[in-house]
């Protein structure tokens, strides 16, 4: 069962009034939110509905171009010097892995801690092979990322994103792209860094996994945020008409 997040934990991420658009087309329509730490966020939403867009605003992926971001305590603006601060503190899994075919997973995950964080490649290498054991595949350090299956790719992608000791993980639909019987092993791994404590917003359409580690779930459509409750309200009695038809569809 989640852990209920308490109104006391300190705000990690805050968005107020942010719009987005796309030339002529209005992805975000002033969308509010706020993050506490510690909580864990699942969105949902049709496809086109502005899920993948609100995640990617938040580590400036995309700039909004209305409203306040603020990612622990820093706001999201054209400064390059507080975007990287939030990069450096936002881990992101995207659908596509994304990692170097050119170096090994071991190198994959020691790239950013050595040139970002100047961290010793002695001391980047034993953190990446104690989160490649918890992701549960130290034995592929070695091999190139085309040697791997597309779950134990998504699994380094994760793996080198926790590298970077992150106070906050971004999951873009992080399972979409892998065949049913890999979608499991990845959803493993992220309900450990739930249960963890790990501060969490997922895109995603694993209702189960909404289920299990969401403290709220969120529907989105036509760039709004159209609904938010507690996992349990959410599917046993949704408020909106719009909610209801999606869920009516996916589950």
């Amino acid at each position: 069962m989640p852990i209920v997040t308490t109104d006391e934990a300190p705000l990690m991420i805050e968005l107020q009034g942010v719009h987005k658009w796309f030339g002529d087309y209005h992805a975000l329509k002033g969308i509010d939110l706020r993050v506490r730490k510690g909580e864990r966020i699942v969105i949902c939403g049709p496809s086109g509905s502005g899920k993948s867009t609100l995640i990617r605003c938040i580590n400036h992926l995309e700039a909004h171009q209305r409203g306040r971001i603020l990612v622990d305590g820093i706001e999201l603006r054209e400064d390059l010097r507080d975007i990287e601060r939030v990069r450096s503190e936002v881990g992101m899994v995207f659908q596509q892995f994304n990692l170097f075919p050119h170096l090994t997973v071991l190198e994959n995950c020691c790239l950013a801690p050595i040139w970002v964080r100047k961290v010793p490649r002695a001391r980047a290498e034993r953190t990446a092979m104690e989160l490649l054991e918890r992701v549960r595949i130290p034995e592929q350090a070695h091999k190139y990322p085309g040697q791997l299956s597309g779950g134990q790719q998504q699994r380094v992608a994760i793996a080198r994103s926790l590298c970077m000791s992150p106070r906050v993980m971004l999951f873009d639909e992080p399972t979409s792209a892998l065949d049913p019987e890999m979608i499991k092993e990845v959803l493993d791994v992220m309900i450990e860094l739930a249960r963890d404590g790990m501060t969490m917003l997922c895109v995603t359409h694993e209702m189960g996994f909404a289920r299990t580690v969401a403290d709220r779930v969120i529907f989105m459509d036509g760039g709004e945020i159209v609904e938010e409750n507690s996992p349990e309200e959410f599917f046993a009695a949704p408020r909106e008409e719009r909610t209801r038809r999606f869920l009516s569809q996916i589950l």
